[in-house]
């Protein structure tokens, strides 16, 4: 088990506030499971001395994965924690990773359990993801990707604009649904569906009427049934 540093507050059940609230450590000493000292209320100001139980932490090895590039690595997690594949969460050393995989001591592999259970777990950086983009011109659908944090909103019916084009929204495929009125976030979306729309220039150039799209990248993988 790791030892933890002392925390200056801690959230725990005041009986006057009859909630869980934020505690200040006035003095105390830690335990592998407990914190005993004196402990005040910012609620109601009630100021006690007890024993209070906290989770342990636990160290469990890691598989970060960014693209190509795999590493093993390993971070802190407390023992009453419920991990879950596609779980976000932040690595030690501050990487945002989301978990694609755990390995359990009991048991097969799984889709969610108890942190005293995990053997290791497999996580894929997600600090900005690589969001598919198809646009459709009525007579062919260009295959293109988007950057976008695990929190940025696509709306349909709004626009995204492309280095030689832009593109209207008109549906968005989601690992739940196909939503073709509201928003989704790029954490959720598999794939965005859109019409061109040709650039407005103030001075037009004639040149770009026989511009080939050839600086984007192609995916073979389209998967939208209109």
């Amino acid at each position: 088990m790791l030892k933890r540093e002392m925390p200056e507050t801690i959230f725990y059940e005041c009986p006057v506030c009859d909630d869980e609230t934020e505690h200040q450590i006035l003095k105390g000493r830690m335990g592998k499971a407990s914190i005993e000292g004196t402990f005040k209320c910012f609620g109601c100001g009630r100021v006690t001395s007890e024993t209070i139980k906290i989770p342990e932490l636990l160290e469990v090895p890691v598989v970060f994965s960014d693209g190509d590039v795999s590493e093993t690595t390993r971070t802190t997690i407390e023992s009453n924690d419920i991990l879950a594949i596609d779980d976000e969460f932040f690595l030690d050393d501050g990487r945002r990773v989301c978990i694609t995989h755990i390995d359990v001591l009991e048991g097969s592999t799984t889709k969610k359990v108890l942190a005293t259970n995990v053997r290791k777990i497999w996580v894929k950086q997600f600090d900005i993801l690589s969001v598919k983009v198809s646009v459709n011109d009525d007579r062919k659908t260009y295959s293109l990707r988007v950057q976008a944090e695990p929190d940025d909103e696509f709306v349909v019916g709004t626009q995204l604009s492309f280095e030689d084009f832009d593109c209207l929204i008109h549906a968005i495929k989601t690992k739940h649904s196909l939503v073709k009125h509201g928003v989704a976030e790029a954490r959720d979306i598999t794939r965005i569906y859109g019409k061109l729309r040709k650039k407005k220039y103030d001075i037009l150039d004639l040149d770009d009427d026989d511009e080939e799209y050839d600086d984007f990248v192609f995916d073979d993988d389209e998967d939208y049934d209109e």
